[in-house]
């Protein structure tokens, strides 16, 4: 084990460190979820980075996604044709393509792969799966029924589980929900998993299967994070088991979902689409008045920006991760500017980073399981809206709970990160270069 395994190590008891100041110090320490959350999560990591056989498992899921982002392809070429192609490739008659394009590229894939969950959720193919992990982190957090059944969920699905747990949200505790909200924007939905596998894919072949691996980690992550800044102090209604899922709408047969899963996919890439227009747009506002500023401030330096304040307030963080010390900075950018830009942005930048091998194998194994996830100031507005919308007594209780749910969940990341980073030392094939 070298140094850098020390040092993440160090970060996962320094981020949980962190949990707990910013909840107050609260007591008791919920010492059982604490010891849980971290055999869980470690358990799990070890089987990623240490047994070589979860290698093969790891690139079964990965082809079997890059297979689908394949088959997703078609129907965006047929629509957009040349706009739908990667740099460097070529329609069958023969037209180029004309670079990157995300609106023609990548959301197509969030589309397809919505319908696709539809269709295996209507087949009843997912459901047996949510209620494995269900009673998994049921039996070894300490959680309520609801708050693992909706943590399970989310591996699948992203703020659209808020259906599948509405009859309990109305009696849950103000920390059930912070728990709820936490795993929520923690994980990624399988609907956007597409977007970051796209980016990265070239620098990082097996990058699909290590993204479903942090999705898994970060769950007992944001469990462990969500817990230590609101410790459980009431008894919960689920307390006893794990409820059933509550009945979503019903399809009359397989085509049907396929249909239902697209149309909902469409809302899915419009709602992204909206967002990053607005958030860009704001941002880009911030970054020219930061600028006006620094150049009447400093002279003729280079500008201030909001991405370059987050990665100064993120880059000691970076270093906890175990990142090496020639790609703090950058690393500390990506996961900084997370928090405004949203992680599509990040993740984007971050395989352009990595195809022009500006980082090391260590540091985008460790950067790509720490972006996992919707922890950033959009995503918080999305996921109490959804929720809300269900449980409209509850949106004051949401409300207040936004501000902790986003600071759990980006430590979260960061402790998912942490984990890749103490586990990987240089593993030969985990790039699959």
């Amino acid at each position: 084990m070298s140094y850098l395994n020390l040092i993440s190590l160090l970060g996962w008891v320094a981020f949980c460190a962190l949990a707990w100041v910013i909840g107050g110090c609260r007591r008791p320490v919920p010492w059982r979820t604490v010891l849980g959350s971290t055999l869980l999560t470690f358990g799990l990591g070890a089987v990623v980075f240490l047994l070589p056989a979860s290698r093969k498992l790891l690139l079964i899921a990965n082809d079997l996604v890059l297979l689908a982002l394949s088959s997703s392809s078609q129907g965006a070429q047929f629509l957009f044709g040349p706009l739908a192609l990667s740099p460097g490739q070529a329609t069958s008659a023969g037209e180029p393509s004309v670079g990157f394009v995300l609106a023609a590229q990548v959301l197509p894939a969030v589309i397809f792969f919505a319908s696709l969950m539809a269709v295996f959720h209507h087949f009843k193919l997912i459901q047996p799966v949510v209620r494995f992990f269900a009673w998994l982190f049921h039996r070894t957090l300490r959680l309520s029924g609801a708050e693992s059944l909706a943590g399970s969920i989310h591996l699948f699905f992203g703020v659209e589980t808020a259906a599948a747990v509405r009859p309990y949200l109305g009696t849950m505790t103000r920390s059930e929900l912070l728990t709820v909200l936490a795993t929520n924007l923690a994980t990624v939905a399988s609907t956007t998993l597409a977007i970051y596998v796209i980016f990265l894919r070239e620098a990082f072949p097996q990058i699909a299967g290590h993204l479903l691996s942090a999705s898994l980690l970060s769950i007992p992550c944001a469990v462990l994070a969500a817990k230590l800044i609101l410790p459980e102090t009431e008894d919960p209604v689920t307390l006893g088991a794990v409820p059933e899922m509550a009945a979503t709408e019903a399809h009359d047969n397989g085509f049907a979902a396929l249909a239902a899963g697209a149309w909902d996919g469409l809302k899915i890439a419009a709602g992204i689409t909206t967002i990053l227009i607005a958030v860009l747009g704001v941002v880009g506002l911030v970054d020219l008045s930061l600028a006006k500023v620094s150049s009447l401030l400093m002279g003729a330096g280079e500008p201030l920006s909001l991405a370059r304040c987050l990665g100064w307030l993120f880059t000691p963080l970076a270093w906890l991760l175990g990142i090496e010390s020639g790609d703090l900075a950058q690393a500390g950018r990506l996961l900084g500017q997370r928090m405004v830009l949203t992680e599509v942005v990040s993740y984007r930048e971050l395989g352009s980073l990595a195809a022009q091998n500006q980082l090391s194998p260590r540091t985008l194994v460790i950067v790509s399981y720490a972006l996992c996830g919707f922890a950033h100031v959009a995503g918080v507005g999305i996921a109490v809206g959804g929720f809300g919308a269900l449980v409209k007594e509850r949106m004051e209780d949401l409300s207040g709970l936004a501000l902790r749910a986003l600071a759990a969940a980006t430590l979260a990341t960061l402790l998912t990160g942490a984990v890749a980073g103490a586990l990987f030392h240089g593993q030969a094939g985990y790039l699959g270069l």
